[in-house]
């Protein structure tokens, strides 16, 4: 029987030793998070999640334990500062089974008011949690918190089969809340951010179906498209972001992408509080689970699908590094491998990786495109995989290319003062050869 209570009461029924599980980012309540980080009498919480998105003093608290499969500024921040937490590698779409796999005794969700019927939309969040929530709700072992918060909007699946809603009467706990997700900064774009857009932009024709990151240059790029007379194009996308918001207003989504059509496609959202406001009852977007969205065969299926997404350095042979610093966790796999693959199983179809060509550190400029990574580089996207590499001086296509056509290649796309060492190494890795001497 679900019971309405304050977050408080709520937060005492999590034990002192006990397992929760968050959904990503926007679907984390916020509420009943603050007031479980109330507490200090926790002796062995293990907390599985990905992306933190609110405030909340638990991960300070001590035997708190905190498992991520993706890093945000709150994760890194949280490491830093001497926290405890762990980093699962693990792309989005196989967070499903890995909440399968932990079963959290306790389950929590933030979703819209309900309507009439106690249907209550699970707004900004459709990600990997969604089958665990239900299997909590229908386990009288298990505890499932629903945050009903008014600040949220209520946003549309595609039912039956994906109906994106949750009854209040399949919850066990019930909290009431006026809170609101959280908005994202607007990042200025510099002068290689827009460089980098201009040439990625390029790959875009009307009738494409496309994919975007975040960050400033999808942001650069969606705008460009907006402001062209570029149409009729289709949006299949992990995250719905304001510059997909900017495209639908601007007319060039039509969504006639061969898939899903008449809808938009994506599994969350995170922007601006005016994202979340052209979001509540548009029925131009659908929010679908992960495992759908992600799927590479699904993301195939659309008429000439093009993804962008951010890199953080790449070697001759095309390997790409995407979520580590120096084999430091940064962020995550999210959807990154599934994008890229999914795109590369039609020739019509192009998966574009953009990044500066450059980073300074120290006070040395240093290149992001390199012969070879150093020890313990981590890699993200294999090189069979990899298709197209965009940097503030071109795009490099690498799909079919030997290794010393992919390091001539991305010689091109290098800053000048990084060119030489680049076809040093092309050459170096021809036949089969290692890219050192």
């Amino acid at each position: 029987m679900t019971e309405k209570l304050d977050a408080a009461a709520a937060a005492a029924l999590v034990r002192p030793t006990d397992d929760i599980g968050l959904p990503l980012g926007p679907g984390q309540p916020p509420t009943f998070l603050a007031a479980l980080g109330e507490r200090d009498d926790w002796e062995e919480l293990h907390v599985y999640g990905a992306l933190l998105a609110v405030g909340t003093e638990l991960f300070t608290r001590e035997n708190v334990h905190l498992l991520s499969g993706f890093y945000g500024p709150i994760e890194r921040f949280i490491r830093d500062s001497g926290g405890n937490i762990g980093f699962a590698p693990g792309d989005f779409r196989r967070l499903a089974p890995l909440y399968e796999y932990q079963r959290p005794r306790v389950m929590c969700t933030v979703a819209s008011p309900p309507d009439a019927d106690g249907w209550c939309s699970l707004s900004l969040h459709a990600g990997g949690s969604i089958r665990e929530l239900f299997r909590a709700g229908e386990d009288p072992d298990r505890l499932l918190v629903l945050e009903v918060a008014s600040g949220y909007p209520r946003t549309v699946g595609l039912p039956p089969e994906y109906p994106h809603r949750i009854n209040i009467e399949q919850a066990d706990v019930v909290i009431e809340s006026d809170a609101a997700p959280l908005e994202l900064p607007t990042v200025p774009p510099t002068d290689v951010d827009r460089a980098i857009a201009g040439h990625a932009a390029a790959f875009v024709e009307s009738g494409c179906t496309i994919q975007t990151g975040i960050g400033a240059i999808p942001s650069v790029i969606a705008g460009i498209l907006a402001e062209g007379d570029t149409s009729d194009l289709g949006i299949h996308s992990e995250m719905f972001t304001d510059g997909l918001m900017r495209l639908h207003e601007s007319g060039a989504v039509s969504n006639r992408k061969g898939n899903f059509d008449g809808v938009s496609v994506t599994t969350f959202a995170f922007g601006s509080k005016a994202l979340y406001e052209w979001l509540e009852d548009n029925e131009e977007v659908a929010f679908l689970p992960v495992e759908v969205v992600n799927s590479p065969e699904i993301i195939a299926r659309n008429r000439r699908m093009v993804s962008i997404n951010g890199a953080l350095a790449v070697d001759v042979h095309g390997q790409v590094i995407a979520d580590t610093i120096n084999a430091r966790q940064f962020s995550g796999i999210g959807g990154h491998e599934d994008f890229v693959a999914g795109t590369g199983l039609e020739l019509e179809d192009r998966s574009l990786l953009c990044l500066p060509s450059t980073v300074e550190i120290g006070g040395r400029l240093r290149s992001r495109i390199v012969p070879f990574f150093d020890r313990g580089a981590v890699i993200t996207t294999p090189r069979h995989q990899v298709d197209v590499i965009v940097t503030e001086f071109g795009a490099a296509e690498l799909e079919g290319k030997t290794v010393h056509q992919r390091g001539l290649a991305l010689a091109e796309i290098c800053h000048p003062d990084f060119r030489a060492d680049m076809e040093e190494a092309a050459e170096r890795a021809s036949h089969g050869e290692p890219p050192f001497a």
